[in-house]
């Protein structure tokens, strides 16, 4: 047994060996220095966003031989999304990851993921992110302090309120609907009828428990995640925007680090884009049972009320198509149509 033991403890470690040779030369962990860099975000730990974060961190460990450590900072610790982006511009916040609408007023050609109704399902919103289109609006970002590592899943929005279902447009009309604070979203509440209130995330659930707003509007992990089930009765499936999530780095940071580091942080954030996506969709479905089990009233909206609420919707796709560019919107529609053609 003895030897059986200490040749296998041979076998391991020249395995070992030349696995971590290999490491070197495909240049990984070659020009690393020891680094820990803070990763925070809106979302809790045990949420799509944090299981992303956390898968991320792990195989940047792995790739730069432990010497990188990733912190995460989930919940909101470090405050909402806007006040992350200026400390990420500042430099005192190395990662953060968010809807990557709210970059808008950094760069107005990124309103075109918050276009309403713009995309029918997982498969268009995969093709236009990871192909040119995305690529092009993540390049916009260094002149504004920001380096785009990749798009995972936040996913599409929908409504929640404390007061009656929304079946039709009309039920939304005089609804206070907590929005992102980004002005197309606060244009189409307040274009549906109802009272918009841009808050920053970490202060919504308190908003939803004292009834200072009457509803709000997300993908289903995050309603779920957050609990709003305790505070909302009414869950509507609008789906009336997609949400990719952007993973950003400081660019104060980005120039610290070397040319290996700068790869192992995109070869992590690539890889870990698959298995985020899955798991935030596989949350999704797993979430609405969560809910009806927790006594939410969940409907669907019809076609023909979709349509009346596009319909309604249209000054505001017209008015923000045309800052994020209308060429860049014909691109979008023109890669959309191509997966629904099934070219």
């Amino acid at each position: 047994g003895e030897i059986m033991r200490s040749s296998f403890k041979n076998v391991l470690a020249s395995v070992l060996i030349s696995a971590s040779l290999l490491g070197v030369s495909a240049g990984h962990a070659a020009d690393t220095k020891v680094r820990t860099l803070k990763f925070a975000f809106v979302q809790p730990k045990d949420h799509p966003w944090g299981y992303g974060a956390q898968r991320f961190a792990d195989l940047v460990g792995e790739k730069s031989g432990k010497k990188i450590t990733v912190k995460t900072f989930p919940g909101g610790t470090l405050g909402g999304d806007i006040q992350m982006l200026s400390s990420l511009q500042g430099g005192t916040l190395d990662m953060t990851m968010m809807a990557a609408g709210l970059l808008v007023g950094l760069k107005p050609q990124f309103v075109v993921w918050d276009l309403p109704f713009l995309f029918n399902d997982f498969k268009e919103t995969d093709a236009v992110l990871d192909g040119p289109i995305g690529k092009k609006l993540m390049d916009t970002l260094p002149e504004k302090g920001l380096i785009g590592l990749s798009y995972w899943d936040h996913g599409f929005r929908n409504v929640t309120n404390s007061r009656r279902p929304i079946a039709k447009p009309e039920d939304i009309e005089g609804l206070k609907i907590r929005t992102l604070q980004a002005p197309i979203q606060i244009d189409i509440f307040t274009t549906l009828g109802a009272n918009a209130v841009p808050l920053s995330f970490p202060e919504l659930y308190a908003a939803l428990e004292q009834k200072a707003v009457d509803g709000q509007e997300n993908p289903l992990a995050v309603i779920e995640a957050n609990k709003f089930y305790e505070v909302q009765k009414y869950l509507s499936l609008t789906r009336h925007t997609y949400n990719p999530l952007i993973v950003l780095v400081s660019k104060k940071t980005w120039d610290r680090l070397s040319n290996d580091e700068r790869k192992i942080l995109m070869d992590a954030a690539a890889e870990t884009r698959a298995y985020q996506r899955k798991v935030s969709r596989d949350w999704e479905a797993k979430a609405l049972e969560t809910m009806k089990g927790k006594g939410m009233l969940v409907n669907d909206i019809s076609p023909p009320e979709k349509a009346r609420m596009r319909e309604k919707l249209k000054p505001v796709t017209d008015k923000y198509s045309k800052e994020a560019g209308e060429a860049l919107v014909k691109e979008v529609n023109a890669e959309i149509e191509k997966v629904r053609s099934g070219k």
